[in-house]
């Protein structure tokens, strides 16, 4: 995995990374450039890595509005290995907050059980603490309780969030600025990124009929046509993303367009705040269209 970073980058690597390290930094500061190269230098050096991709809107590890853990084997990156899902619903935390939360402290347990030595956490872009990101990167620390927290800061963007992290002395803090060799994207590429990971997750989906009587649904079976649900075990972890093509409310029914070879497993549907066309998988708020299907 060849990348063209900074020498500070790697002085990271100067004491053992273990445990939960989180990567901060505001859109276009190349947090996942880092994540990609501080996992593949553990797995090189015979570490137990896992990547937990904690930004719905631009993924790297699985389709947007999900965050994904890997298991990683061997070194590249997008690693291959077993993979875990959390759905959000959105492609931004701004009010889907509980569920990247909850989300990401689900899939840090399972790395943890599973013997992960380092989970390498790269976190959503949201840091505007108008917007709750100080407020939302603050749980997050409280509740995993990281080891090592990496802040990439371009201008004084993340000094709300650095200073009371300055004073947590349990925790090493690393503040980096951006690569040059960084480029802005800007919202038509973000747009086309999330289009491009939708389509290759649908790659090869088919209509399939569902009885949601027999299921949980969050929050409640109220389908709107076209709109984003997860497929999810007994534990809540996503095993599929589905598209509602219809639903019958006195049938119970609802038909999904979704690349799961089958519905054996599925024991909730989740609800999204996101409508996807299936064409050309772009997606849009449901908030701002009117798709509600007539009972």
């Amino acid at each position: 995995m060849q990348l063209d970073i900074p020498s500070a980058w790697e002085a990271l690597l100067s004491e053992p990374l273990h445990g939960t390290v989180m990567v901060m930094g505001a859109p276009d500061t190349g947090k996942s450039t880092l994540a990609g190269y501080l996992y593949a230098r553990l797995a090189a050096g015979g570490r137990r890595a896992a990547c937990l991709d904690g930004d719905p809107g631009q993924t790297t590890l699985g389709p947007p509005a999900t965050m994904t853990l890997v298991m990683g084997a061997g070194t590249d990156y997008p690693p291959p290995g077993r993979r875990w899902r959390r759905f959000v619903g959105s492609v931004s935390p701004r009010g889907h907050m509980l569920p990247m939360l909850v989300g990401a402290a689900a899939l840090v347990t399972v790395a943890r059980n599973a013997g992960a030595h380092a989970i390498i956490y790269d976190t959503s872009g949201l840091v505007d603490p108008g917007q709750g990101g100080t407020a939302l990167k603050l749980a997050k620390i409280d509740l995993l309780r990281p080891g090592t927290v990496i802040a990439i800061q371009r201008e004084d963007e993340l000094e709300p969030l650095l200073e009371p992290l300055r004073r947590f002395h349990w925790l090493r803090l690393h503040e980096l600025r951006p690569s040059p060799a960084v480029e802005p994207r800007d919202p038509a590429v973000r747009r086309a990124h999330r289009a491009d990971r939708f389509a290759a997750h649908f790659a090869g989906a088919r209509p399939v009929l569902l009885r949601w009587d027999r299921l949980a649904v969050w929050p409640a079976p109220d389908f709107i046509f076209r709109q984003l649900v997860a497929l999810e075990d007994s534990d809540g972890f996503v095993l599929g993303l589905g598209i509602v093509l219809g639903a019958d409310a006195r049938a119970r029914e609802v038909t999904l367009l979704t690349p799961l070879a089958s519905p054996d497993g599925v024991a909730a549907l989740r609800l999204g705040a996101l409508a996807i066309d299936a064409r050309t998988y772009e997606d849009q708020k449901i908030a701002d269209c009117r798709l509600r299907i007539a009972d």
